[in-house]
C-alpha cells in the first residue's frame, strides 16, 4: 500500500495544532482529518479520532504496524513542509 496523495490544510488560530491532512492510498482509499501537531519533540501526525461516551478519544483509523505509521507520517510531514515553504514570502 502506497501513499499516492497528501493534501494539507493549515490552521492558523490554534497553538499546537498546525494543520489537518488528507491521505489517499493506492489512488483508491482516502483518510481525512489527520492532524499535524507541534509536540515537545517536534511535529507529529495524529490519526483521526472521535470522542467516546466516556469522554476519552480513540482513533477511528490507524496503521497496524510501525512501518506503515512511519511511512504515513513521513509523507504527511513532507507535504506540510513543502506547503509551508510555498507559502513563505
Amino acid at each position: 500500500m502506497k501513499v499516492t496523495q497528501v493534501r494539507v490544510f493549515p490552521v492558523e488560530s490554534q497553538d499546537r495544532l498546525k494543520a489537518y491532512a488528507t491521505v489517499v492510498f493506492d489512488s483508491c482509499f482516502i483518510v481525512r482529518d489527520l492532524r499535524i501537531i507541534q509536540g515537545n519533540k517536534g511535529l507529529f501526525v495524529a490519526m483521526p479520532s472521535k470522542k467516546g461516551r466516556d469522554g476519552r478519544y480513540s482513533d477511528i483509523a490507524h496503521p497496524l504496524n510501525q512501518q506503515t505509521r512511519d511511512a504515513i507520517e513521513a509523507a504527511v510531514l513532507r507535504a506540510f513542509r513543502e506547503h509551508t515553504e510555498e507559502q513563505a514570502p
